[in-house]
């Protein structure tokens, strides 16, 4: 059975999903005295930190396109080295066979410049194949076995490298799963974290309250951050 997409649980990047997780790491190991009374103990917080470790180390999206666009960029160079191979025979087929005769529009060759990559790779082995079926009529062209097999490598040289391609689409598909999935059990650890942070210290000390609270956005951070500021304003005594 395939299995269904899933969907990230948080709404921020994954470099401050990590900066997150660590802080809240750091606040842990300080009051963990405290958290040791709610079950969550040493050896819990270094699994929570080596799962952060193992986060960061996963492939970003950035290097993963990175590599998909180096690979297409090889793709599109063994592409055009297969469209000159063809064109070469085909100015070789167009001394013999005007353009629009039966013999030359065999080829297939009309819309070379538009073609997708599966029809560049088909047109190349068809071309081929129509050429050395009418060798001994083309033998006075120059057209021969190296000039057909000048063809056949370009089109082996082009269909690797778009096998290459396409492999670094699907790991750039994985990758994203990958990462979506560590970050979401990554979230689910850090809320389990941060609502025994804060039962600590509801009643007990604000600021570090604070730190264990989670905000959806660096934007709630800032919209929280400014409310907090008014309120000790407020609260402080004109001189």
């Amino acid at each position: 059975m395939k299995k269904q997409p899933g969907h990230r649980q948080y709404n921020i990047s994954e470099a401050d999903l990590y900066i997150t997780c660590s802080e809240a790491i750091r606040a842990a190991h300080r009051d963990l005295d405290f958290f040791i009374q709610y079950g969550y103990g040493l050896d819990r917080l270094k699994a929570f930190k080596a799962m952060c470790d193992q986060f960061q180390s996963i492939p970003g999206d950035d290097e993963l396109v990175g590599d998909q666009m180096i690979c297409t960029e090889k793709k599109n160079l063994a592409g055009e080295k297969l469209k000159t191979a063809i064109r070469s025979l085909m100015t070789r087929v167009a001394m013999k066979y005007h353009d629009r005769t039966g013999r030359y529009r065999k080829f297939g060759t009309a819309k070379l410049g538009d073609m997708s990559d599966p029809q560049l790779l088909f047109c190349g082995r068809r071309v081929a194949r129509v050429a050395r079926n009418q060798i001994d009529f083309l033998a006075d062209t120059g057209i021969n076995e190296n000039q057909i097999q000048r063809v056949l490598d370009a089109c082996a040289a082009f269909e690797n490298a778009l096998n290459i391609q396409q492999d670094k689409l699907h790991d750039r598909d994985i990758g994203v799963e990958r990462r979506m999935d560590a970050g979401n059990k990554l979230y689910q650890e850090l809320v389990v974290l941060a609502n025994i942070g804060k039962d600590i210290w509801v009643e007990r000390d604000r600021v570090k309250y604070d730190q264990y609270c989670l905000y959806e956005s660096n934007a709630d951070q800032k919209r929280a951050l400014r409310e907090r500021k008014k309120t000790e304003s407020a609260g402080t005594p004109s001189s």
